[in-house]
Protein backbone atom coordinates (compact mmCIF):
# COMPACT_ATOMS: atom_id res chain seq x y z
CA UNK A 1 0.00 0.00 0.00
CA UNK A 2 1.23 3.61 -0.79
CA UNK A 3 2.83 5.24 2.64
CA UNK A 4 1.14 8.85 2.84
CA UNK A 5 2.61 11.99 4.15
CA UNK A 6 0.07 11.78 7.22
CA UNK A 7 1.22 8.43 7.71
CA UNK A 8 4.94 9.35 8.18
CA UNK A 9 4.51 12.59 9.83
CA UNK A 10 1.94 10.78 12.63
CA UNK A 11 4.77 7.79 12.89
CA UNK A 12 7.26 10.32 13.27
CA UNK A 13 5.58 12.42 16.23
CA UNK A 14 4.58 8.63 18.16
CA UNK A 15 8.41 7.39 17.48
CA UNK A 16 10.49 10.67 17.15
CA UNK A 17 12.55 8.90 14.34
CA UNK A 18 13.51 11.01 11.16
CA UNK A 19 11.24 11.03 8.22
CA UNK A 20 12.62 8.66 6.47
CA UNK A 21 13.24 5.85 8.99
CA UNK A 22 9.63 6.57 9.43
CA UNK A 23 8.92 5.85 5.51
CA UNK A 24 11.08 2.95 5.24
CA UNK A 25 9.76 1.41 8.25
CA UNK A 26 5.73 2.24 7.53
CA UNK A 27 6.91 0.83 3.86
CA UNK A 28 7.98 -2.22 5.55
CA UNK A 29 5.71 -2.94 7.58
CA UNK A 30 3.14 -2.47 5.24
CA UNK A 31 0.96 0.24 6.49
CA UNK A 32 0.83 -1.00 10.27
CA UNK A 33 1.80 1.36 12.75
CA UNK A 34 2.14 -1.63 15.07
CA UNK A 35 4.68 -3.12 13.54
CA UNK A 36 6.12 -0.32 11.87
CA UNK A 37 7.13 1.10 15.38
CA UNK A 38 8.64 -2.29 16.01
CA UNK A 39 10.99 -1.72 12.98
CA UNK A 40 11.66 1.39 14.61
CA UNK A 41 12.64 0.15 18.15
CA UNK A 42 14.69 -2.89 16.93
CA UNK A 43 16.87 -0.70 14.53
CA UNK A 44 17.18 1.11 17.96
CA UNK A 45 18.16 -1.88 19.74
CA UNK A 46 20.29 -3.26 17.21
CA UNK A 47 22.51 -0.04 17.01
CA UNK A 48 22.29 0.06 20.64
CA UNK A 49 23.97 -3.50 20.88
CA UNK A 50 26.45 -2.65 17.98
CA UNK A 51 27.35 0.57 20.29
CA UNK A 52 27.37 -0.54 24.02
CA UNK A 53 31.41 -0.61 24.17
CA UNK A 54 31.45 3.30 22.78
CA UNK A 55 31.81 6.22 25.00
CA UNK A 56 29.02 8.48 25.81
CA UNK A 57 30.36 11.33 26.97
CA UNK A 58 28.46 14.15 25.24
CA UNK A 59 24.46 14.92 26.13
CA UNK A 60 21.94 16.82 27.85
CA UNK A 61 21.66 17.54 31.39
CA UNK A 62 18.02 19.64 32.30
CA UNK A 63 16.58 20.47 35.76
CA UNK A 64 13.04 21.80 36.71
CA UNK A 65 11.66 22.30 40.52
CA UNK A 66 7.32 22.32 41.04
CA UNK A 67 5.58 21.80 44.39
CA UNK A 68 8.28 21.18 46.87
CA UNK A 69 10.18 18.34 44.24
CA UNK A 70 12.99 19.25 42.11
CA UNK A 71 14.69 16.77 39.89
CA UNK A 72 17.93 16.50 37.24
CA UNK A 73 18.32 14.28 34.43
CA UNK A 74 20.59 13.41 32.13
CA UNK A 75 20.83 11.99 28.85
CA UNK A 76 24.18 10.74 27.43
CA UNK A 77 25.28 10.88 23.62
CA UNK A 78 28.47 10.22 21.93
CA UNK A 79 28.56 13.96 20.79
CA UNK A 80 27.84 17.40 21.04
CA UNK A 81 26.58 17.69 16.99
CA UNK A 82 23.48 15.42 18.78
CA UNK A 83 23.45 16.62 22.29
CA UNK A 84 22.52 19.90 20.50
CA UNK A 85 20.06 18.42 18.66
CA UNK A 86 16.61 20.04 19.63
CA UNK A 87 14.76 16.45 19.00
CA UNK A 88 17.37 14.96 21.53
CA UNK A 89 16.98 18.30 24.06
CA UNK A 90 13.17 17.72 23.38
CA UNK A 91 13.60 13.68 24.30
CA UNK A 92 15.33 14.46 27.96
CA UNK A 93 12.41 17.37 28.69
CA UNK A 94 9.89 15.21 27.92
CA UNK A 95 11.79 12.67 30.39
CA UNK A 96 12.28 15.46 33.01
CA UNK A 97 8.55 16.37 32.55
CA UNK A 98 8.08 12.81 33.31
CA UNK A 99 9.79 12.79 36.22
CA UNK A 100 8.68 16.08 38.08
CA UNK A 101 4.85 14.51 37.88
CA UNK A 102 5.64 10.64 38.59
CA UNK A 103 8.16 11.60 40.92
CA UNK A 104 10.06 8.26 40.64
CA UNK A 105 12.33 6.99 43.78
CA UNK A 106 14.91 5.40 41.30
CA UNK A 107 16.62 5.97 38.11
CA UNK A 108 15.09 2.29 37.29
CA UNK A 109 11.94 3.64 38.38
CA UNK A 110 11.79 6.13 35.60
CA UNK A 111 13.63 4.69 33.10
CA UNK A 112 10.34 2.15 33.73
CA UNK A 113 7.72 4.88 33.44
CA UNK A 114 5.43 4.89 30.19
CA UNK A 115 5.08 7.88 27.71
CA UNK A 116 2.71 7.72 25.24
CA UNK A 117 2.58 3.78 25.62
CA UNK A 118 6.32 3.66 25.31
CA UNK A 119 8.74 3.30 28.13
CA UNK A 120 11.71 5.76 28.60
CA UNK A 121 13.83 3.41 28.79
CA UNK A 122 12.55 2.38 25.20
CA UNK A 123 12.53 6.04 23.93
CA UNK A 124 16.12 6.12 24.33
CA UNK A 125 16.98 3.20 22.54
CA UNK A 126 14.99 4.25 19.84
CA UNK A 127 16.15 7.61 19.94
CA UNK A 128 19.33 5.73 19.62
CA UNK A 129 18.25 4.23 16.29
CA UNK A 130 17.51 7.75 14.74
CA UNK A 131 20.95 9.38 15.56
CA UNK A 132 23.07 6.39 15.08
CA UNK A 133 24.66 6.84 18.21
CA UNK A 134 25.00 5.35 21.57
CA UNK A 135 22.55 6.99 24.14
CA UNK A 136 21.33 6.18 27.25
CA UNK A 137 18.99 7.73 30.39
CA UNK A 138 22.16 8.10 32.60
CA UNK A 139 21.32 9.65 35.76
CA UNK A 140 18.24 11.00 37.34
CA UNK A 141 18.16 12.81 41.23
CA UNK A 142 15.54 14.76 42.98
CA UNK A 143 15.34 16.67 46.17
CA UNK A 144 12.05 17.22 47.98
CA UNK A 145 11.43 20.32 50.63
CA UNK A 146 9.34 23.35 51.71
CA UNK A 147 10.76 25.41 49.04
CA UNK A 148 12.91 23.75 46.29
CA UNK A 149 14.62 25.69 42.91
CA UNK A 150 16.85 24.38 40.04
CA UNK A 151 19.47 26.24 37.52
CA UNK A 152 20.45 25.31 34.40
CA UNK A 153 23.63 26.14 33.15
CA UNK A 154 23.98 27.57 29.37
CA UNK A 155 24.52 24.27 27.12
CA UNK A 156 22.65 21.82 29.06
CA UNK A 157 25.60 19.89 30.45
CA UNK A 158 25.72 21.30 33.94
CA UNK A 159 22.15 21.15 36.68
CA UNK A 160 21.51 22.30 39.77
CA UNK A 161 18.85 21.60 42.27
CA UNK A 162 18.42 22.53 45.93
CA UNK A 163 15.76 22.36 49.11
CA UNK A 164 15.14 24.60 51.74
CA UNK A 165 13.47 23.94 54.77
CA UNK A 166 11.12 26.48 54.61
CA UNK A 167 7.83 27.26 52.87
CA UNK A 168 7.45 30.51 49.64
CA UNK A 169 11.32 31.50 50.26
CA UNK A 170 12.60 34.54 47.83
CA UNK A 171 13.06 33.18 44.83
CA UNK A 172 15.97 35.41 44.03
CA UNK A 173 17.67 34.18 47.00
CA UNK A 174 17.27 30.62 46.37
CA UNK A 175 18.15 30.48 42.98
CA UNK A 176 21.19 32.50 43.69
CA UNK A 177 22.27 29.41 45.73
CA UNK A 178 21.84 27.23 43.17
CA UNK A 179 23.84 29.56 41.05
CA UNK A 180 26.49 29.16 43.46
CA UNK A 181 26.38 25.66 44.12
CA UNK A 182 26.60 25.32 39.94
CA UNK A 183 29.98 27.76 39.84
CA UNK A 184 31.74 26.32 43.65
CA UNK A 185 31.20 22.60 43.58
CA UNK A 186 30.45 22.09 47.02
CA UNK A 187 30.79 18.33 48.07
CA UNK A 188 28.20 18.54 51.24
CA UNK A 189 26.02 21.06 53.10
CA UNK A 190 28.96 21.05 55.84
CA UNK A 191 31.59 18.80 57.41
CA UNK A 192 28.47 16.00 58.99
CA UNK A 193 27.67 15.05 55.19
CA UNK A 194 30.99 14.92 53.76
CA UNK A 195 30.92 11.04 52.83
CA UNK A 196 33.51 9.18 55.10
CA UNK A 197 35.13 7.93 52.71
CA UNK A 198 35.99 11.88 51.14
CA UNK A 199 37.24 12.52 54.46
CA UNK A 200 39.68 9.77 54.55
CA UNK A 201 41.00 10.58 51.21
CA UNK A 202 41.24 13.97 52.46
CA UNK A 203 43.08 13.30 55.37
CA UNK A 204 45.79 10.70 53.28
CA UNK A 205 46.27 13.43 50.72
CA UNK A 206 47.11 15.75 53.66
CA UNK A 207 49.17 13.50 55.35
CA UNK A 208 51.28 12.60 52.30
CA UNK A 209 51.59 16.04 51.14
CA UNK A 210 52.53 17.07 54.81
CA UNK A 211 55.66 14.45 55.02
CA UNK A 212 56.54 15.54 51.31
CA UNK A 213 56.89 18.85 52.35
CA UNK A 214 59.08 18.70 55.34
CA UNK A 215 61.40 16.30 53.92
CA UNK A 216 61.83 18.09 51.28
CA UNK A 217 62.54 21.29 53.49
CA UNK A 218 65.60 19.46 54.95
CA UNK A 219 66.41 17.77 51.42
CA UNK A 220 66.85 21.60 50.55
CA UNK A 221 68.63 22.69 53.60
CA UNK A 222 71.33 20.27 53.26
CA UNK A 223 71.81 21.12 49.52
CA UNK A 224 72.55 24.42 50.22
CA UNK A 225 74.87 23.86 52.92
CA UNK A 226 76.70 21.73 50.52
CA UNK A 227 76.62 24.92 48.20
CA UNK A 228 74.11 23.21 45.35
CA UNK A 229 71.09 25.32 44.46
CA UNK A 230 68.24 22.75 44.95
CA UNK A 231 66.44 24.22 42.08
CA UNK A 232 69.09 22.90 39.93
CA UNK A 233 68.48 19.62 40.97
CA UNK A 234 64.71 18.86 42.19
CA UNK A 235 64.34 16.01 39.70
CA UNK A 236 67.43 13.17 37.61
CA UNK A 237 65.66 14.87 34.63
CA UNK A 238 66.78 18.11 35.43
CA UNK A 239 69.61 17.37 36.93
CA UNK A 240 70.97 15.60 33.72
CA UNK A 241 69.90 18.73 31.74
CA UNK A 242 71.48 21.73 34.60
CA UNK A 243 74.74 19.42 33.97
CA UNK A 244 74.96 19.42 29.99
CA UNK A 245 74.06 23.27 30.04
CA UNK A 246 77.37 23.53 32.72
CA UNK A 247 75.65 24.69 35.87
CA UNK A 248 76.15 21.77 38.07
CA UNK A 249 79.82 19.45 37.60
CA UNK A 250 79.33 16.01 37.24
CA UNK A 251 80.78 15.68 41.11
CA UNK A 252 77.68 17.67 42.13
CA UNK A 253 75.37 15.67 40.65
CA UNK A 254 76.43 12.58 42.43
CA UNK A 255 76.45 14.46 45.47
CA UNK A 256 73.01 16.40 44.98
CA UNK A 257 71.65 12.27 44.37
CA UNK A 258 73.22 11.35 47.41
CA UNK A 259 72.26 13.89 49.60
CA UNK A 260 68.58 13.52 48.07
CA UNK A 261 68.75 9.94 48.77
CA UNK A 262 70.21 9.55 52.46
CA UNK A 263 68.49 12.83 53.65
CA UNK A 264 64.71 11.50 52.62
CA UNK A 265 65.42 8.09 53.74
CA UNK A 266 66.59 9.62 57.50
CA UNK A 267 63.75 12.17 57.66
CA UNK A 268 60.87 10.00 56.18
CA UNK A 269 61.98 7.62 59.30
CA UNK A 270 62.31 10.51 62.29
CA UNK A 271 59.01 12.92 61.31
CA UNK A 272 57.60 13.88 64.48
CA UNK A 273 53.99 12.22 63.84
CA UNK A 274 52.29 14.75 66.37
CA UNK A 275 53.64 17.64 64.06
CA UNK A 276 52.51 16.03 60.92
CA UNK A 277 49.29 15.18 61.94
CA UNK A 278 48.41 18.49 63.31
CA UNK A 279 49.90 20.57 59.75
CA UNK A 280 47.58 17.30 57.57
CA UNK A 281 44.08 18.39 60.16
CA UNK A 282 44.89 21.92 59.03
CA UNK A 283 44.58 21.17 55.77
CA UNK A 284 41.86 18.44 55.70
CA UNK A 285 40.00 21.83 57.35
CA UNK A 286 40.91 24.36 54.91
CA UNK A 287 39.68 21.81 52.74
CA UNK A 288 36.15 21.66 54.10
CA UNK A 289 35.73 25.52 54.35
CA UNK A 290 36.67 25.61 50.68
CA UNK A 291 34.11 22.37 49.66
CA UNK A 292 31.45 22.58 52.35
CA UNK A 293 28.71 24.89 51.29
CA UNK A 294 27.97 26.48 54.66
CA UNK A 295 31.47 27.39 54.65
CA UNK A 296 32.25 28.71 51.10
CA UNK A 297 32.19 32.40 50.34
CA UNK A 298 28.69 33.14 48.76
CA UNK A 299 29.15 33.76 44.76
CA UNK A 300 25.41 33.82 43.32
CA UNK A 301 25.32 36.98 41.92
CA UNK A 302 23.80 40.05 43.95
CA UNK A 303 24.56 42.99 46.75
CA UNK A 304 26.31 39.65 48.91
CA UNK A 305 28.53 38.26 46.02
CA UNK A 306 32.26 37.91 47.90
CA UNK A 307 30.88 39.29 50.75
CA UNK A 308 29.89 36.74 53.07
CA UNK A 309 29.82 33.27 53.29
CA UNK A 310 26.38 31.11 52.64
CA UNK A 311 25.80 30.24 55.97
CA UNK A 312 25.91 34.06 56.43
CA UNK A 313 23.54 34.52 54.03
CA UNK A 314 21.31 31.82 54.47
CA UNK A 315 21.01 33.30 58.26
CA UNK A 316 20.48 36.52 57.02
CA UNK A 317 16.99 35.56 54.91
CA UNK A 318 16.16 32.81 57.79
CA UNK A 319 16.77 29.87 55.08
CA UNK A 320 17.95 26.43 55.75
CA UNK A 321 19.33 24.50 53.34
CA UNK A 322 18.39 20.85 53.51
CA UNK A 323 19.61 18.80 50.50
CA UNK A 324 21.17 19.73 47.17
CA UNK A 325 22.73 17.83 43.50
CA UNK A 326 24.69 18.93 41.35
CA UNK A 327 25.33 17.57 37.94
CA UNK A 328 27.40 17.76 35.54
CA UNK A 329 29.15 16.29 31.94
CA UNK A 330 31.91 18.50 31.80
CA UNK A 331 35.37 17.23 32.97
CA UNK A 332 36.41 19.17 36.47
Amino acid sequence: MAVTMADITHLRKMTGAGMMDCKNALTEAEGDFDKAIEIIRKKGQAIAAKRSDREASEGCVLAAAKDGFAAITAVKCETDFVARNTDFIALTQSILDKAIAEKPASLEALAALTIDGRTVADLVTDRSGVTGEKMELSDYMFVTGGTVTSYIHPGNKLATIVAFAEKDAEYETIHGVAMHIAAMSPVAIDESGVPQEVKDRELAVAIEKTKAELVGKEVEAALRKAGINPAHVDSDDHIESNKAKGWITAEQAVQAREIRDTVTAEKTASLPEQKVQAIANGRVAKFYKDYTLLEQKYEGGGDDAGKITVKELLAKKHLTVTAFHRFTLNEE
